[in-house]
């Protein structure tokens, strides 16, 4: 049973510390809960109080979240069109209000999804085609979520200073979409 116990992190932890914490208490977040909106809900959340535990630039995340593939969302009817864009609307977060709906190939979010690898960007405000939800975002992260090969959902995340993640940020990340991917009922 999740319990508010799990977005405790200690004083002074490093980086890898905190991650490893966020994968083992995911971990016990989703076991037994095939449901991909509770799992991605409690995950966000997760991850939101993670980033405020760590010393800057990580302190400095601005939004936590995910994009799921539209035709995954509860409330999407299946596109039997082979010609119609696939898109990726919003999901749990935490944060400000956000875009709702993205394009794949479109923005950083969408880069990703469609190249289905991670996309680590200093300044977004070097990114052709940057997205800007929120103006204060400066470094992001995107991590797709892959089933079979293909994008079915994505982790994002911003932060308010350039250079927010480095490769301990993508290590970890990839392992919590990889557990993502597997947990839930696609």
């Amino acid at each position: 049973m999740p319990h508010a116990d799990s977005s405790y992190f200690g004083p002074n932890a490093s980086k890898d510390e905190v991650y490893a914490q966020v994968v083992d208490q995911a971990r016990g977040l989703v076991y037994g809960q095939r449901n991909w909106v509770y799992n991605f809900s409690n995950i966000a959340s997760l991850l939101w109080h993670a980033y405020a535990a760590l010393p800057s630039p990580s302190s400095s995340v601005n939004w936590a979240g995910f994009y799921i593939r539209s035709d995954k969302f509860p409330i999407s009817a299946p596109s039997n069109n082979e010609t119609t864009p696939k898109k990726l609307l919003l999901g749990p977060f935490q944060g400000r209000p956000a875009c709702q709906e993205i394009r794949f190939g479109k923005g950083v979010c969408g880069t990703a999804a469609e190249k289905r690898e991670t996309v680590v960007v200093p300044d977004v405000h070097e990114f052709p085609g940057h997205i800007a939800c929120d103006a204060s975002s400066r470094s992001e992260i995107v991590v797709p979520v892959l089933v079979g090969g293909e994008t079915i959902a994505i982790i994002d995340v911003d932060c308010t200073e350039p250079n927010g993640f480095d490769e301990v940020d993508r290590k970890y990340l990839e392992v919590l979409a990889g557990l993502l991917a597997e947990c839930c009922d696609w």
